[in-house]
């Protein structure tokens, strides 16, 4: 196989978290679920935008996360995602270019305005997420970079995006690409209503298109519809190479045919916010296996990234991930 120019291309949706601090009685004033996700629409993004107290804006999502960990354990990665040519679009290429992350995604010129979570953050730490996907779900088959993909070891699909037709369309082009290139295939489930929506389709990707799969345990057991862990595992063997299951503070469980490596979590002084926690482990385990590393040590360096991400305020590291690894002797 060719050498390849990047270590991972990820595709997802291009949010940007807007965060600010705020106070019990501006959630109950405006109607926000406090500690919930809520999807909002524009006119709503809009007018909580222009309500909320100063705020930390900072590019996001869950394959972008992802890209960004890659980048700080000095892994090379591109990014292809949707934003519009507006403040918050140029907010999420500017990030994703400074972590060293490729970002070279057409801007729509039209249409909805780039999404944004806007994130409320109240004095018990509480995190009452309201989020506006705008253009990050437009994304279709001719944003694909098919020079990218092709000199790319693996591509790295976010199953958030999937409920768009053309985002399906771009994933089984994207795989198609990968493929014929003589590259791999990763996706991560996301979220198990995610996998409830798209169960189907989903099984369907892991055995026509998909190597590498990254799920949580709730996540693989809605896709094979059982309370039994075990029985989730049994099952996921059959459907690609490679399966990566994460399980909090268990730990991951990471099965290659009948082989079976059983990851314990990395120790962390204090969980702060578990936001993105399985994007980082999703960094650490890729830049593993682009480097050649076994699978228990790319189990590790993942549970090592989603350590220091559970340890702060945030779904990008606050310290760099190759100083980690490298003090652990992981690198």
């Amino acid at each position: 196989m060719a050498t390849a120019r990047f270590d991972v291309v990820g595709i997802g949706n291009a949010i940007v978290d807007v965060i600010a601090h705020a106070e019990e009685d501006f959630l109950a004033a405006h109607g926000l679920v406090k500690g919930a996700m809520t999807l909002i629409d524009a006119a709503r993004a809009e007018a909580l935008y222009a309500v909320m107290g100063p705020g930390l804006e900072m590019s996001g999502g869950s394959a972008g996360n992802t890209m960004a960990g890659l980048a700080s354990l000095g892994g090379a990665g591109a990014y292809i995602g949707k934003v519009r040519d507006d403040q918050l679009g140029d907010v999420f290429r500017h990030d994703m270019n400074a972590v060293g992350v490729r970002f070279a995604t057409a801007p729509a010129r039209s249409g909805p305005a780039t999404a944004r979570c806007l994130i409320l953050v109240t004095p018990d730490a509480q995190r009452t997420m309201n989020t506006y996907l705008g253009a990050c779900v437009d994304l279709g088959p001719e944003d694909i970079d098919e020079a990218a993909i092709a000199d790319a070891q693996v591509t790295y699909l976010e199953g958030y995006l999937y409920d768009p037709p053309r985002a399906q369309e771009a994933f089984r082009k994207a795989a198609a690409i990968a493929h014929g290139a003589g590259r791999r295939v990763a996706l991560t489930l996301s979220d198990p209503f995610c996998v409830d929506r798209h169960r189907a389709a989903f099984r369907a990707l892991l055995e026509d298109h998909v190597d590498i799969l990254f799920a949580n345990e709730a996540e693989l057991c809605a896709m094979f519809e059982t309370a039994d862990f075990d029985a989730a595992v049994a099952a996921v063997r059959r459907f690609c190479d490679v399966a990566a299951c994460t399980r909090s503070e268990k730990g991951s469980v990471v099965v290659a045919g009948e082989h079976t490596h059983v990851i314990a979590a990395a120790e962390v002084g204090r969980v702060v916010d578990t936001t993105g926690a399985g994007d980082l482990y999703a960094s650490g385990f890729l830049f593993g296996l682009t480097r050649g590393r076994d699978l228990a040590t790319c189990g590790r360096l993942g549970s090592l990234c989603a350590a220091e991400i559970i340890s702060h305020v945030g779904a990008r590291p606050e310290v760099g991930l190759a100083t980690l690894a490298k003090e652990k002797g992981l690198i």
